[in-house]
Formats: structure tokens, sequence, C-alpha cells
């Protein structure tokens, strides 16, 4: 374990960050009264997890590879966070959800309803907290897998 003990901390520290996230958006209302903003501006969370992950393998490549980092030593390791954050997802979709921001789903459902996006029977299957934690689980594997590749060849190092 100790191999991947950054990865683990920074897989930690991306999911505490998700959280203050989803303080900011209800805080800004994009979980209530401005929810109509919420599909456009939640997408700026792109910009700090992709810093994160810059963050992360910079940190890998520093302590661990003592400064030298191959493409696919740095695309390991943006993997393994990934993992990471996808096993925590689930918790940080519970406490999002129950604690953060508890009306969310009857506030998006009616929004969409109201909008003639989807049915209500439409919009409660697909907002509610099973769907988000499957989603996010993925999605986390998917987008962390891109992203690390990615990054892992802006911070390669010979």
């Amino acid at each position: 374990m100790k191999k991947f003990a950054i990865e683990i901390k920074w897989g930690i520290i991306f999911s505490i960050v998700s959280l203050i996230w989803m303080f900011l958006e209800k805080g800004l209302g994009w979980h209530d009264e401005n929810i109509a903003q919420h599909a456009i501006y939640t997408n700026l969370f792109a910009i700090v997890a992709i810093i994160i992950y810059v963050l992360a393998l910079l940190d890998k490549r520093k302590n661990f590879f003592h400064g030298k980092m191959t493409w696919s030593q740095g695309f390991i390791s943006g993997i393994i966070i990934s993992i990471v954050v996808a096993i925590l997802s689930p918790l940080a979709q519970y406490i999002t959800h129950e604690f953060i921001t508890p009306d969310y789903f009857e506030n998006v459902i009616a929004f969409t309803v109201e909008k003639g996006a989807m049915s209500k029977e439409a919009a409660e299957e697909y907002f509610n907290l099973t769907s988000y934690i499957i989603q996010s689980f993925f999605f986390a594997l998917v987008v962390g897998v891109v992203t690390s590749a990615i990054v892992a060849y802006f911070v390669k190092k010979k």
C-alpha cells in the first residue's frame, strides 16, 4: 500500500474537494432557485479536477520517482487515483444528497418535468441516489482514465 500512498492521498483529496464543490453549488443556488444554471456551471468542476490530477502527478513524480516520471508511470498513477475516487464516490454521493443538498433530487425532477425535458416517471428514474451512485462511479473511472492519460503526457519528465 505504501507504493500507492500518494494516489490514495490524492483520491481522498479529490473526494473532499468534490464535497466542498457541492457546498459551493448549493450556496450559489444551483440546486434550488438557480437550478436552470446547474447543468452549465457544474462543468466548471472539470478545471478543478484537472488541477488536482496535475498536482497529484507532480507530487508522485517529485516524491516517489525522484523528479523523473515516464508517461506510463504517470498514467498508471492517475488510474490508481481514479480507482480511489470511484471507490469513494458512493460515499461522496450519499453525503452530498443526504446532508449537503437533500432537496436536490426533488428540485431537479420538478425543474426537468416543468421544462418538458422528461416525464415525471423518467426524471424520477434518472434523478435518484442509486442512479447517481452508479453514474458517479463509472464517470470517475472513465473521465479519470482520460484525464490521467492527458495529464501524464504533460507531467512526464526524463
